[in-house]
């Protein structure tokens, strides 16, 4: 039997103590018992426009036991949330995951979540309550089919200045945000990055480092001329002479024209092939060229760094989003400060039943189709009779009647002086 190397021993060792030393501020699978962890809104419950919450795996899923709640009523406002210990993120990692599938094929509507911070009156919690970030995939039309990655800083949203494109089918995917210590910054989309950046550049958090020098101006002696007339080419010899228009050969004067009442006959003119318009000398490098002059970087006097950019406090998380067509269903939320954990966690439950589920869409597709076919074929009763038979070729219809003789006798053309048609008469031997 072959021994193990110990270091590689301790390599594994260092990796379960780093998974247990994972610190989970909130997890969700929606299990037994989530009622009683989650708060649903009474916002827009006054004007009949709050959406109803569905706890099921689904039209389709990889497993029918593993649920999450899902969005249940068309053109309705949808808002709940769970309350966890206050957690800040200072000096740690941020992972936000969550999964969602649009079952609906969502064409308007989000599919985002909140953390909140500060104390939520959770049964108010609606559109105009702060958060603190809001992440996830928002779909509307041709336009917007994107991932917001929205963050509150001294009390104004900002929104990622970067185009992070989502997915937009019909099957569950595992969205993540990581934020650092260093203020950098992860976007993935089942377990995969899709962005990374700083919040320093990706984000209008604080007001530019460094920006352009206002006092400073283009030196006179800069050349920013990238090409420049060859001052050797000369002029060709009677290039002024060139006409632009010269009469052309082919035109000859017609039979009848008459020099004394129609004047002396001119050919008429046409372009002339050998002109070139005005003469310009040719373009060469320009030996001097310094290249498009830029005003120099200068410190931003506005400019003040802030090391805690990246520090929230987090209390709670919530769903408040408006759909026009509802289905979307949403899962596994994690809250925690281990990417490795969050990874792990959607490979065990995203990861392992992504090709189950896409097998039970596929069937679910097959079944719609067939019904579709079924609908159609009960509402128009002979329309089966058409599926099967090929048509035959249509009997050619006559047009005109008979003719008694293959010849016509006279034409006539009536013409009506009130609608201006014409009518052709035909009449025979």
């Amino acid at each position: 039997m072959a021994k193990l190397n110990p270091n590689f021993i301790s390599l594994i060792l260092i990796g379960l103590v780093a998974i247990a030393s994972a610190s989970v501020i909130f997890e969700e699978k929606f299990d037994d018992g989530w009622e009683n962890r989650w708060v649903k809104s009474d916002w827009k419950k006054d004007d009949n426009t709050a959406g109803e919450w569905s706890h099921t795996a689904g039209n389709w899923s990889g497993d029918a036991n593993d649920k999450g709640i899902q969005t249940s009523e068309d053109y309705r406002f949808y808002a709940i949330s769970a309350e966890f210990p206050e957690f800040t993120n200072k000096d740690k990692t941020l992972v936000f995951q969550f999964s969602v599938k649009h079952e609906q094929k969502l064409d308007c509507g989000g599919g985002y979540m909140k953390l909140l911070s500060g104390d939520v009156d959770q049964k108010k919690f609606g559109g105009d309550t702060p958060y603190s970030i809001m992440f996830g995939p928002d779909i509307c039309g041709y336009d917007t089919k994107k991932v917001h990655a929205i963050l509150t800083y001294n009390g104004k949203n900002h929104l990622i200045k970067k185009e992070v494109p989502c997915e937009t089918d019909q099957l569950t995917h595992v969205y993540t945000f990581i934020l650092r210590p260093d203020a950098t910054y992860s976007i993935l989309i089942d377990n995969v990055e899709k962005q990374t950046g700083s919040l320093y550049s990706d984000w209008d958090l604080l007001p530019a480092k460094k920006i352009k020098d206002p006092s400073a101006k283009k030196p006179e002696d800069w050349d920013d001329k990238e090409y420049i007339p060859d001052p050797e080419d000369t002029k060709p010899a009677g290039y002024d002479d060139i006409p632009k228009e010269i009469p052309d050969a082919d035109a000859k004067k017609p039979e009848d024209w008459d020099d004394e009442e129609d004047g002396e006959w001119t050919a008429p003119t046409i372009p002339n092939p050998e002109y070139n318009g005005e003469w310009k000398p040719k373009k060469i490098k320009n030996p001097n060229y310094k290249g498009k002059w830029k005003a120099p970087m200068i410190d931003n006097p506005d400019f003040k760094d802030d090391p805690e950019l990246y520090v929230f406090k987090f209390k709670y998380v919530g769903v408040e989003l408006w759909q026009v067509k509802s289905g979307s269903l949403f899962d596994n939320v994690l809250v925690c400060d281990d990417p490795d954990y969050a990874k792990k966690l959607a490979e065990e439950t995203w990861g392992k039943l992504k090709d189950a589920e896409k097998a039970a869409f596929d069937e679910a597709e097959k079944k719609r189709e067939e019904e579709m076919t079924m609908t159609m074929k009960e509402m128009n009763p002979t329309l089966n009779q058409k599926l099967r038979k090929p048509r035959k070729k249509p009997p050619r219809t006559r047009m005109m009647p008979p003719m008694t003789s293959s010849k016509p006798k006279k034409v006539e053309i009536m013409k009506d002086s009130t609608s201006f048609q014409s009518r052709i008469c035909f009449s025979f031997f």
